[in-house]
Order: structure tokens, then sequence, then C-alpha cells
């Protein structure tokens, strides 16, 4: 994974807002799937997106897959974005 990716990613306004509701803690692909006027298997492709470019960690818990931020990617990103300013 990459800045590459990253910005990839990050440039599809449904994976930003994916992002967004992560901010608050992990939720499972049905609970983000409850927010978008999308299929599930829109969302999951979505997710893959985001996963693959290591924005977003996933967890498997009995039958559910929870996702949430991986901060590490988001924080390595925003300091890049900040060193701009310098």
């Amino acid at each position: 994974m990459g800045f590459q990716e990253s910005f990839k990613a990050l440039s599809d306004s449904t994976r930003r807002e994916i992002l967004q509701l992560l901010k608050s803690g992990s939720l499972s692909a049905g609970e983000i799937v409850e927010h978008f006027n999308m299929t599930g298997a829109t969302i999951s492709h979505h997710l893959t997106i985001l996963k693959n470019a290591g924005l977003i960690v996933d967890r498997k818990v009995g039958k559910y897959i929870y996702y949430e931020l991986n901060l590490s990617v988001v924080e390595e990103v925003m300091s890049w974005v900040a060193g701009l300013k310098e």
C-alpha cells in the first residue's frame, strides 16, 4: 500500500463518507450499509478499496465483519499533506 492507493481511495465521496462514519468507532458492514442508498455489494466494493489502501482494517466477530479506521495510515497521509505547507 502506498500514497497512490490511499489518494485513489480518498477520491470517491462515498469512501470519504464511510471514513467519516468510522471516526466514532468500528461498525459492521451492515451498519455501514444502513447509512447509504446503495446495495450491500456496492458498499462492499468501497470497503474493499479502503481496506486495500490501508485506510481501514476489518475483524470478524462471529458472522459479522467490523471495520475501523487504520489510524497509522490516516496519520501518515495527513502528515504528508501537512508537510506541503512548510
